[in-house]
């Protein structure tokens, strides 16, 4: 394949993988108006000075007139910018914490975050009364779709904000999160930089090949989480390595734009080989691009969360990549030696 039918083909991944697995993408034709609730400024030794902060409230507007509300808060640097985002979807979380904040703004880093269920809730049992649902109760998308769409709202927002660099936005998120960031960026060739955190199965990790203690399709109708995606998905249960298109889709459909992975060791469920073969299969398409540098990946000892040392390898990243500074991290470090010897079909 050529360079410039790269965009068909783009086209092709979304049709396959973005309507099967997650039941396609709620509608783009909104205004987002942005409307300012409060601000103030952080007088904290600890903090640098002249740092300050903002909450709004954004009205996402519908061509039939139907309205969502979402809350976005920012954190600002001193000085006038434009500012690179860290942009989080997890406020239902808290990993986004005030020392997480405070080491985005002294990058000089807009931190910006929202929480992804007021859009829709994470409750199998009441999330179609909710957010997105509740206005459009025939929607058959799943939930993170929902969730990533968020991520478009805020960056509507985010655009409209002189203070904010729009060419260098970092979408990132934990887990179900870090599937709906990776999802967010797939489909969003304004973010700058997608960094899914230990995203696992219907992330950045592999299906149809699994490292033991993976979770697989199964795993989220035992936690009931299977409406997070498509009808179409659910229905390979217990035929993970049935499914026409694997996760390494996800990941080329971010190309030539910034991808870094950021996964534990220690985190079985969420696959880190297969997610590492994943990227690794994802190069040839940053290299057909002309882009080797902008897919990356960091892995780091300790299971299943949000550290803080996932963010400052994000930190790390935009230092080097948006900032241009000289970083000494490895961000295309080889791992796992021998790594077919872990991974099977499930």
């Amino acid at each position: 394949m050529k360079a410039e039918n790269w965009s068909k083909r783009r086209e092709e991944l979304y049709d396959c993988i973005i309507q099967r697995e997650y039941g396609g993408m709620p509608t783009d034709d909104v205004e987002t108006q942005i409307v300012l609730r409060a601000r103030g400024s952080i007088n904290n030794s600890a903090w640098p000075k002249g740092t300050t902060y903002s909450t709004y409230e954004l009205h996402i507007c519908f061509a039939d007139h139907r309205q969502l509300s979402l809350t976005l808060s920012l954190w600002y640097p001193p000085g006038k910018g434009p500012f690179p985002v860290v942009l989080d979807g997890d406020g239902c979380w808290h990993y986004f914490n005030d020392e997480v904040i405070r080491q985005v703004v002294c990058r000089g880093n807009i931190a910006a975050s929202f929480d992804r269920t007021e859009v829709a809730a994470d409750n199998k049992d009441c999330y179609r009364e909710t957010g997105l649902y509740r206005l459009f109760p025939d929607a058959v998308y799943g939930v993170l779709s929902a969730w990533a769409w968020a991520y478009h709202r805020c960056i509507d927002a985010l655009y409209s904000l002189e203070c904010v660099r729009t060419d260098a936005i970092a979408v990132t998120g934990h887990s179900r999160g870090g599937k709906a960031a990776l999802l967010a960026g797939a489909t969003d060739k304004r973010i700058a930089v997608t960094n899914p955190n230990c995203s696992g199965i219907g992330g950045a990790g592999l299906h149809q090949l699994k490292a033991k203690g993976s979770e697989i399709i199964n795993s989220f109708f035992s936690s009931g989480n299977i409406f997070w995606f498509s009808n179409e998905f659910a229905a390979f249960r217990h035929r993970d390595a049935e499914l026409p298109y694997d996760q390494h889709f996800m990941h080329a459909m971010v190309a030539p734009r910034r991808l870094l992975l950021t996964d534990a060791y220690e985190d079985a469920g969420a696959n880190p080989q297969g997610t590492y073969v994943a990227c690794q299969a994802a190069r040839a398409v940053y290299d057909l691009l002309g882009a080797q540098k902008t897919i990356n990946w960091v892995m780091r000892e300790g299971g299943h969360s949000h550290d803080p040392a996932d963010y400052i390898s994000l930190l790390d990243f935009m230092d080097r990549d948006l900032h241009q500074r000289t970083v000494k991290r490895e961000f295309q470090r080889e791992l796992f030696p021998d790594v077919e010897t872990y991974l099977s079909a499930p």
